[in-house]
């Protein structure tokens, strides 16, 4: 009988000292407790969920928190858009900056049949795999090495390898730069989606030597600068590139290019690219 009334009393001892530490934590939690701007799950669920990235930010909700702290803008989101950027503008209580839509493209030409090849590459198929293999089996440092390492990342399903290289689908494409980063090559670049005009190219050797490794590489010959009347394209480093702050997208640099490498919407078709800028607008 001694025995029980010992366990008896242990019990309510216990059930006692248990009440008294929940107590305890209930006034702690609420004491410590971190207040939640109600803001930021407002906008987080106005952002497209899809946490690639593009904005600089781990995901979706740390971009809200980022912009609830003034540290990101309401158009930080590449993804959502001006519709996204208005919702989230009015959640602020601010004017709504039109952000600017951009898209990836691939900036070389290099099919099968105009890069020349130094081995030919059997191992795993990734890009950056194959780098580490004398910068991968086309003899250019700066070409396309054509192993899907950017369509694996991208979350859009925006990019296939067409004829040994990489090309967009700009109807998927949102601009997120994941195929940016991920490109061992850094020939991937973010350009305006409204531009009509890019340099397909990223050799920054010297024309001869462009010359023997790519049918169609830059050897930095500026009649692309000295056409365009409004000194948007220059050539640095052996290579063109394009100011789209002034581009007029006249053309004049693809007529003149007597590589054929500076592309327009209507050429890409010949890299095996479907969609050109008529096709798009009709969406």
């Amino acid at each position: 009988m001694e025995n029980l009334t010992n366990i008896l009393w242990a019990l309510f001892w216990f059930v006692i000292l248990g009440g008294v530490l929940g107590v305890a934590l209930a006034i702690a939690a609420k004491v410590f407790a971190v207040k939640v701007d109600e803001r930021i799950p407002k906008i987080t669920e106005k952002l497209p969920g899809a946490n690639c990235g593009g904005c600089g930010y781990t995901g979706c909700a740390a971009l809200a928190e980022a912009i609830v702290k003034g540290e990101a803008k309401p158009s930080a989101c590449v993804v959502g858009g001006s519709a996204v950027a208005d919702e989230v503008a009015a959640i602020m209580g601010v004017k709504a900056e039109a952000p600017v839509r951009m898209r990836a493209q691939v900036m070389c030409s290099g099919t099968h049949e105009l890069a020349k090849k130094k081995y030919i590459y059997e191992g795993a198929p990734d890009c950056i795999a194959a780098s580490k293999l004398g910068g991968g089996g086309k003899l250019c440092p700066n070409g396309c090495i054509g192993l899907g390492t950017c369509v694996s990342v991208c979350p859009f399903g925006a990019i296939k390898i067409e004829n040994g290289i990489s090309a967009v689908d700009y109807t998927k494409c949102q601009g997120c730069g994941k195929c940016v980063e991920a490109c061992p090559k850094h020939i991937i670049k973010l350009i305006p989606f409204d531009a009509g005009v890019w340099v397909g190219c990223m050799s920054v050797d010297k024309g001869a030597l462009t010359r023997s490794y790519c049918e169609v590489g830059c050897i930095s010959c500026r009649m692309c600068e000295k056409t365009c009347e409004s000194g948007a394209i220059h050539v640095n480093d052996f290579v063109a590139s394009i100011d789209y702050s002034k581009c007029t997208q006249c053309g004049k640099c693809v007529e003149k290019c007597p590589r054929k490498i500076i592309w327009s919407d209507k050429s890409q078709k010949k890299l095996g690219v479907t969609l050109d800028r008529e096709e798009l607008d009709g969406e």
